[in-house]
């Protein structure tokens, strides 16, 4: 019985080393899941979250690439670093905009 009662002692011990060891990165994943910005003019035809004019449902429904006024939510931060053909700057804007020519 004093075995027995070593090893599930163990086990519990582990267990519990295991799971606190593991909260912190689960909170940080959670973190920086919920730190998303909306990045207009990225998107793909019919692959935006959501907003893409008059007419529209939502999410999908973007006519062409990287329409001005589809946005699509990504990393905080990455959005003015992303390539967009039709935005002014070539880049993802946080606001929508007219498109350039591609």
């Amino acid at each position: 019985m004093n075995k027995t009662l070593t090893a599930a002692s163990l086990a519990l011990a582990l267990g519990a080393a295991l799971t606190v060891a593991a909260a912190p990165v689960a909170a940080a994943d959670e973190k920086m899941a919920m730190e998303k910005e909306h990045c207009y003019g990225v998107a793909l035809k019919g692959k935006n979250d959501c907003k893409a004019g008059a007419g529209t449902s939502c999410a999908g429904t973007s006519k062409v690439d990287y329409q001005g006024n589809a946005w699509t939510a990504v990393p905080k931060g990455s959005c003015e670093k992303m390539v967009s053909k039709t935005s002014p700057t070539g880049k993802g804007q946080l606001a929508e905009f007219k498109e350039k020519k591609a």
